[in-house]
Order: C-alpha cells, then sequence, then structure tokens
C-alpha cells in the first residue's frame, strides 16, 4: 500500500485516507496544512486498489486495510478520514484502538445509507445506481459522483474544477475495486458501536453535503462523546473548500490527543 510521508523527525504521527474514487494526492492541501504543526509527520495513504496502490492490488475491504494500516503507520497515530476513508478511520479506532490516539471523520458516516431505525443516510439507490453505471459508463458516472461531491457548497465551481483537475493524477481506479467500496458504503453500520470509541474524536460534516447528512455526524458526535464542528458553507470536500476552518478543528484535535 503506497503511503506518502509529509514531515521530518514528527513524532505526533497523523494518517490521512482519502475517499472512494480517489488518491492520497487529492488531500495534499490538507496535509501540507498538518505537517506545519509542531512535531506532526503525515501518513498520507492510497488505499488498495486506488491512486499508486493498484498495481497488484485487485480488491478493497475495509477490515483488509485497517489490518494492513496498522502494520504499515506509527501506533498511537491520530488517523483522519474523508468519506469512505473515515470508515476505515472508524473502524480502526473500535477494533484496533491501541494504534488509533485520535479520530477526525470529515463528512464520514457511521452508516452512510438509510435503513431500518437510521434515518440520517442516504438511500441505498444512490451507491446501487453509482455501481451499475460504472460497468456502462465509467468516465460519466466519476464525472457524477464529483458534481455530487461539490453540489451545494459556496464554491461549488471552484471545487469541482480542483476535483476534476486532480481526480485520475494517479491513474483509474478500476471499476472491481470501486463496486468494492461502494459495497463497503452501502453495507457498513457502526452506529452500535459509537459508544465503545475510547480516544478522542472530532466529526466535521459540511452543511450543504448531499452526501453525509450533516445530522448523521451530529448524531455520531454524541453517541462517541466527540466534539462537533459544522462547516455551514461547505458540501462533500471542505478540505478543498474550507480548509482554514477545517484546520482550526483538527489542530484542536491534535491538542487535545497531546495535551499541547
Amino acid at each position: 500500500m503506497h503511503i506518502d510521508v509529509y514531515g521530518q523527525g514528527g513524532d505526533i504521527p497523523v494518517v490521512l485516507i482519502h475517499g472512494w474514487a480517489m488518491h492520497g494526492g487529492i488531500m495534499t492541501p490538507l496535509a501540507e496544512g498538518l505537517v506545519r504543526l509542531p512535531r506532526v509527520k503525515v501518513h498520507v495513504v492510497d488505499l488498495p486498489g486506488h491512486g499508486y496502490s493498484r498495481e497488484g492490488e485487485d480488491g478493497f475491504d475495509v477490515a483488509d486495510c485497517v489490518d494492513r494500516l496498522t502494520r504499515l503507520v506509527p501506533p498511537g497515530a491520530i488517523w483522519i478520514g474523508w468519506s469512505l476513508g473515515g470508515l476505515v478511520a472508524l473502524r480502526a479506532a473500535l477494533t484496533a484502538s491501541a494504534h488509533v490516539a485520535g479520530l477526525g471523520m470529515i463528512c464520514a458516516s457511521p452508516c452512510f445509507v438509510s435503513r431500518g431505525g437510521w434515518a440520517h443516510g442516504v438511500p441505498m439507490s444512490v451507491f446501487e445506481q453509482f455501481g451499475s453505471d460504472l460497468a456502462t459508463d465509467y468516465q460519466g458516472t466519476i464525472e457524477r459522483f464529483l458534481a455530487l461531491e461539490a453540489h451545494g457548497d459556496e464554491n461549488a465551481q471552484a471545487c469541482l474544477r480542483e476535483l476534476r483537475a486532480h481526480v485520475f493524477d494517479r491513474g483509474q481506479p478500476s471499476a472491481a475495486v470501486l463496486e468494492m467500496g461502494l459495497y463497503a458504503l452501502e453495507h457498513s453500520d457502526y452506529t452500535e458501536q459509537l459508544s465503545h470509541l475510547t480516544c478522542p474524536s472530532i466529526w466535521i460534516p459540511g452543511g450543504r453535503d448531499r452526501l453525509v447528512p450533516w445530522q448523521a455526524m451530529e448524531w455520531a458526535a454524541d453517541g462517541a462523546r466527540g466534539r462537533y464542528h459544522r462547516i455551514d458553507g461547505a458540501a462533500h470536500a471542505p478540505f478543498i473548500t474550507h480548509l482554514a476552518e477545517l484546520m482550526v478543528q483538527l489542530k484542536i484535535l491534535v491538542r487535545e490527543v497531546h495535551g499541547e
């Protein structure tokens, strides 16, 4: 699994994990912001089948990602996940707590789809449609997904331009890998496990996000006894459009974990 490392000699490790169909490079502005914090060293992951982790990788599974990452990144790290990457970070915090000192969830829900007893998701049909469309119109499907990520943001056009410009900087993930990622989004549900979290956490939604309702993350923050901050003008990619506000909250998380 490919991991870019920002910063030399820092003793506060941070793991940064991207979302569906993306790669770690898309989060470079956030990595560069984090590494400016004292003592921080950032490990930016390309998930299996994505970016520079495509070669020799023909599958994607959240549990497998956690197992592998806990052997690749330093223990006691702050794990920050965006969207699908949030599922990886959350599972790590729940199942490998010795490795996770803090948890940052950016536009990431413990349960992405609506189901019985959980109304704070999107309809299952949204992800099912993306999956069926991948086989017949790969490029068009990715384009529609990028548009949905940017939709509603007060800087939507700039956000969409940035996503379009860099989505395939490190190559294209296979349709099969993307379908496995959609399966994880459709079927993962950690709502009943949030009370088991033992590390400090911050839950940061975009107030205009069409993929992850802010109400889901507000509920999750309460269940996890974590902090909550909504970026009102943001949609699904606040690290592009509202980096300064996002950085304020993540800086607080680093201080909360390390007492600085």
